[in-house]
């Protein structure tokens, strides 16, 4: 079955329609020491020997490092998002952080971006007290800023922060892809079933499609 297209502001549009140089944004969520280091999350600790952890460090990380580079030398936008109180008590989080115990202090060092994938100087850093990006950061405003048209989103964990950013994304009018290959939760078939359940609001694909597409607009 071909995918579905629409006529929309005088084009052709579907989701998998090829990238536009200087319209094209790439969305790293949450990829933090606390989360992405073994027994740093107080809540969930995950053994270095754990599935969560070997997928991290072994698939996840090196996918997105490779897209990271891409974006860099295509010139496009990249943009982190943190989960990190804007206070030290995080009294300004949300409700739902505060009944699942989830607080990372403002400017913790576990709640660093990981060595591998430290913003550049010009790139956004997105602090966010919700599972949803565009429900407590100015993220749309700052995308809409940057003429952003395509967002490449990758991150952890799929079926939770990653999801939330795919499905308002999606809702906010911004074609998204989801790189399955650079995305991680708990255990395989959480992964597997989230992307199920998602996949109607984004084009899912892998790292060496957007490379390939990154290497395109660089060139």
């Amino acid at each position: 079955m071909s995918e579905f297209s629409v006529e929309f502001g005088g084009e052709t549009v579907r989701r998998s329609m090829a990238y536009e140089a200087g319209r094209t944004s790439f969305l790293l969520v949450d990829m933090q020491r606390i989360w992405a280091e073994p027994m740093m999350d107080p809540t969930h600790p995950h053994p270095a020997d754990s599935y969560f952890m070997k997928r991290v460090h072994g698939t996840v990380i090196p996918n997105q490092l490779r897209m990271l580079n891409a974006f860099r030398k295509a010139g496009e936008n990249v943009l982190h998002t943190i989960i990190e109180s804007l206070t030290a008590d995080g009294r300004d989080r949300s409700l739902d952080h505060k009944l699942s115990n989830m607080h990372v202090p403002k400017g913790a060092p576990e709640g660093a971006i990981i060595a591998p994938l430290t913003p550049t100087e010009n790139e956004v850093v997105l602090p966010k007290t919700s599972s949803g990006l565009f429900n407590s950061t100015n993220a749309d405003y700052v995308l809409r800023n940057l003429n952003t048209k395509f967002l490449v989103i990758a991150g952890i964990v799929t079926d939770q922060c990653v999801d939330m950013a795919v499905r308002d994304a999606a809702d906010r009018g911004y074609l998204v892809t989801l790189v399955a290959d650079a995305c991680a939760t708990y255990t395989p078939d959480r992964h597997d079933a989230a992307l199920r359940a998602y996949g109607g609001y984004c084009w899912i694909t892998d790292t060496d499609t957007v490379v390939a597409r990154l290497a395109a607009l660089a060139a």
